[in-house]
């Protein structure tokens, strides 16, 4: 049985009367009208009359609405979208234009539930506007802690911080039954998937780290946020970590490894710079003639200078006032 898919909204841009310039001739038509009933003693024809021009004039007022910077308006007319304004402004449309479904939630007769965003005040400003409003500010959703497994399967918390914005609006209304809560949910799915992509650290240093490298896990994050998002007609500008460590059960055991790889890290280096100076050391003395060593006293020598370049303490020499194969 074939299955019917939804259909993928888009955002047209339409244009409405500007508000003064209907503002005041409605008003003069109501205040003519009342004065009309007031003076006079019209017939029945002309009584009805006036009261359906006084009932249309007061109707009109319900057309009026008004939008500040980066908002728009989304209009729909019977359940069909006529299109979005975006150009900020006082304006009139046709009051039959619907609130639709944000509209009923600012209300109150629908419920509205909030996922994780921080604050809750500020995460509903489309539903708070009512009437089919929706802002196009960049907002910040502030993720909670998570604890997930990374790639090698290890438990992290891992949190993160996403900056997004609305885009097309007629996706967002049209297309997911509520973006405010689309939205902290994909982001926390998103955050959990990438978690498991990359191992916490490396140290060996060979592959891409959550640690290591943030920039490049940020990015890999926003880049698969934005395709899960783009349904919901949102553009994520930015997408960090704020948070990573391993979880608190292993945290001490994480720690004494890291430790450890830090040691022999630095004791590499070490042994690498003493070597070279031996070397060095070796090759200046023959190259001037100071000193001609057979192969048991370079490998005494060498024994000697490996022991004060490697050493944790203070070494302290043995002068040999003899000579020198004595």
């Amino acid at each position: 049985m074939a299955v019917e898919r939804s259909i993928v909204s888009r955002e047209r841009v339409v244009n409405v009367i500007n508000g003064w310039a209907v503002l005041l001739p409605l008003i003069a038509m109501v205040i003519a009208d009342v004065a009309y009933l007031a003076n006079g003693r019209p017939d029945e024809l002309r009584l009805l009359t006036c009261m359906v021009v006084l009932g249309l004039g007061v109707f009109g007022f319900v057309g009026f609405f008004s939008l500040q910077p980066n908002e728009a308006r989304v209009l729909t007319l019977f359940g069909a979208y006529k299109g979005t304004v975006r150009t900020s402004g006082f304006w009139w449309g046709n009051p039959l234009y619907g609130g639709g479904r944000q509209g009923f939630a600012a209300s109150g007769l629908l419920p509205s539930r909030q996922f994780r965003t921080k604050p809750a005040s500020a995460s509903a400003p489309g539903q708070a506007m009512g009437r089919m409003k929706v802002s196009l500010r960049a907002r910040t959703l502030n993720g909670e802690r998570l604890k997930v497994n990374d790639k090698r399967g290890n438990p992290i918390e891992i949190a993160a911080v996403v900056v997004w914005r609305i885009d097309d609006t007629a996706q967002a209304f049209f297309d997911v039954d509520d973006y405010e809560n689309y939205v902290p949910i994909q982001s926390e799915s998103a955050l959990r998937h990438i978690a498991n992509m990359y191992s916490y650290d490396d140290g060996e240093g060979t592959e891409t780290t959550l640690r290591n490298n943030p920039d490049e896990v940020s990015e890999a994050l926003r880049t698969e946020l934005q395709a899960r998002l783009a349904k919901a007609g949102v553009v994520v500008d930015e997408a960090r970590l704020t948070h990573l460590a391993y979880a608190p059960e292993i945290a001490q055991v994480m720690l004494r490894r890291q430790q450890a790889e830090a040691v022999i890290a630095a004791r590499q280096k070490i042994v690498q710079g003493a070597v070279g100076m031996v070397e060095m050391a070796l090759t200046e003395l023959s190259a001037r003639g100071f000193v001609s060593l057979d192969d048991e006293r370079k490998a005494a020598m060498v024994s000697n200078l490996m022991v004060v370049l490697c050493s944790e303490s203070e070494v302290h020499p043995v002068v040999n006032t003899g000579t020198l194969y004595s």
